[in-house]
């Protein structure tokens, strides 16, 4: 059975994008009650013995809480950007893509998950920036100079690992709490730490060739047959920032013309909403934006389409509209 096939808790609703309607997904049931899925918080995860079925619903998440709003468009393009780039790296790093069942699923091979999230960062944004304006000068044992801006480049890459926990917040940590709790090898460190930095630049000059800049990302990598890959999805809306190269400027916040779940996140900090609480129903001008966004990050990185051609709002003009 594909994924195509599947039984779907899905239903109709007005395009943002265009007219008349589109589905949305919200779970799905490809195997039935024999094989029921591991949900995420935006994807349906399938074992399938030595393979997994990986489906990308329509469901958003921002700041640990999953959303009772669906964003259409959503899970078909972070599939199809996840499919772009996983065939893109493949000799730059060895990744767990077998084959796209459908337009929003993937076969993988399975593999034994490294409890670590490692985070890439050549920019100073988000806790990063935080950190630093707080008075941090040191960001995972590297030292930072005085006077950085918000969304400066950083005088290198840097890495800031953190745990990989399926409840609660994630945690940095360094390498030597690492190996001493047993999460990873002094050697698979050292080989995972460069291909951090060698999967970074390869994303940044490719999104580059496109215009925009990937400030910051975050990888999985786990055991295969005694070899380590790349597993989890590569830089998408959900995973990593994008900005856009000709409007990029220090200083000042980048969600006008990001492409990425920051632009979702600073609407809802000007709703009131920062994960407290049960979650609000997203307006539907923010539904528009953010799923143009997500449409936007696969068409615009691919190179099918200008990041002109998708006349994005920016967070002031949605607030403004929603106070209409």
């Amino acid at each position: 059975m594909t994924a195509g096939s599947s039984e779907r808790n899905s239903y109709m609703v007005p395009d943002p994008l265009g007219s008349g309607e589109v589905e949305v997904l919200n779970a799905s049931n490809v195997y039935g009650v024999d094989n029921p899925p591991r949900r995420g918080k935006v994807r349906d995860v399938y074992d399938l013995g030595d393979e997994l079925l990986i489906l990308t619903t329509d469901r958003i998440s921002a700041f640990d809480v999953v959303y009772p709003t669906l964003i259409p468009h959503k899970g078909r393009s972070l599939h199809a950007l996840a499919d772009y780039w996983l065939k893109e790296t493949k000799n730059v790093f060895p990744n767990h893509f077998i084959k796209s069942v459908d337009d929003r699923s993937m076969r993988v091979k399975k593999a034994e998950r490294i409890d670590v999230e490692w985070v890439c960062r050549g920019y100073l944004y988000g806790s990063a920036w935080r950190s630093y304006r707080d008075g941090a000068r040191e960001v995972s044992g590297m030292s930072l100079p005085d006077g950085l801006i918000m969304a400066d480049e950083l005088p290198e890459v840097i890495l800031t690992p953190t745990t990989k926990s399926e409840e609660g917040h994630d945690r940095e940590i360094t390498r030597i709490e690492a190996i001493e709790t047993g999460l990873i090898t002094a050697d698979e460190w050292a080989v995972l730490e460069e291909a951090s930095f060698t999967l970074y630049e390869r994303y940044l000059s490719e999104a580059k060739r496109r215009g925009f800049i990937i400030p910051d990302f975050k990888l999985e990598f786990g055991r295969r047959e005694g070899a380590l890959i790349q597993i989890d999805e590569p830089p998408t809306h959900d995973s990593a920032r994008f900005w856009a190269e000709d409007s990029y400027e220090p200083g000042r916040g980048q969600e006008s013309t990001c492409l990425d779940k920051e632009f979702l996140r600073e609407c809802l900090r000007r709703m009131g909403y920062t994960g407290d609480g049960p979650p609000p129903v997203i307006p539907s001008p923010v539904v528009r934006e953010v799923s143009k966004r997500c449409v936007a990050s696969y068409a615009v990185i691919s190179g099918s389409k200008e990041l002109t051609d998708f006349n994005l709002s920016s967070v002031d003009e949605v607030m403004k509209e929603l106070l209409t």
